[in-house]
């Protein structure tokens, strides 16, 4: 009868849902960054898999539903810049530029790291898209031959580390400007950042809204010259 349950795609649903709500409430009580939803919630999920033996084959069987919604999530990202586009407009150029800058940078820093340390091919392509939103780093991903697993774990933790590191970095380097502060906090840490900026005041949260989703289709064309 359990096994029978585990291969059901309710045990693969039940068991995000649940972990997700536990994250959840376990970052709005600590208030901590590094409590971020999907970085807890994957971690209990594959505490959770390791300790009962259960196959991954049997979880993913639900969890693919999930993964299967991460299409249109992508394609809503673009509402998000048109409900900006006046913002935009004043700043097209610098925007343009810093998130092309942005996204190259990280590119560049991934594949000369991976080269220097003679990492496979799967593992570059996984690396790759680690500055941008988990929906288009995994599109990018498996597109090259990576492991999703890998890319969703290498975004989760590169945004929390440039949310936390943001604010440090911005007083370190004497940035004033709310447009630059929220282009390079979405440039380099995605959704998780933004989250951040938003907190930082209302034009840093709208540029680093706007920053994420053009450094997404900006690090699409670029990791094909790459992968």
């Amino acid at each position: 009868m359990s096994e029978m349950f585990f291969r059901s795609p309710f045990f693969g649903l039940a068991l995000i849902m649940v972990c997700w709500i536990l994250a959840v409430k376990l970052q709005k009580k600590t208030g901590w960054l590094i409590c971020n939803p999907v970085l807890v919630s994957s971690l209990i999920i594959v505490l959770f898999l390791g300790i009962f033996k259960i196959p991954h084959s049997y979880f993913n069987i639900g969890g693919s539903f999930i993964t299967m919604l991460l299409g249109p999530a992508t394609a809503v990202l673009a509402l998000n810049i048109y409900q900006q586009r006046n913002v935009l407009k004043e700043n097209f150029l610098p925007v343009v530029v810093g998130c092309t800058a942005g996204s190259l940078g990280s590119i560049l820093a991934i594949f000369l790291l991976c080269r220097f340390f003679g990492t496979s091919p799967e593992f570059s392509s996984s690396m790759l898209p680690k500055s941008v939103t988990t929906a288009i780093a995994l599109g990018i991903s498996e597109s090259g031959g990576g492991i999703p697993g890998i890319t969703a774990a290498a975004v989760v933790i590169t945004g929390i580390e440039g949310a936390v590191l943001a604010p440090f970095l911005a007083r370190l380097f004497h940035i004033t400007d709310p447009v630059a502060e929220g282009v390079a906090i979405g440039a380099c840490s995605h959704a998780v950042g933004t989250s951040k900026a938003l907190e930082i005041g209302t034009v840093q949260g709208a540029m680093s809204s706007i920053s994420l989703c053009l450094c997404g289709i900006i690090t699409t064309v670029l990791a094909l010259l790459f992968m």
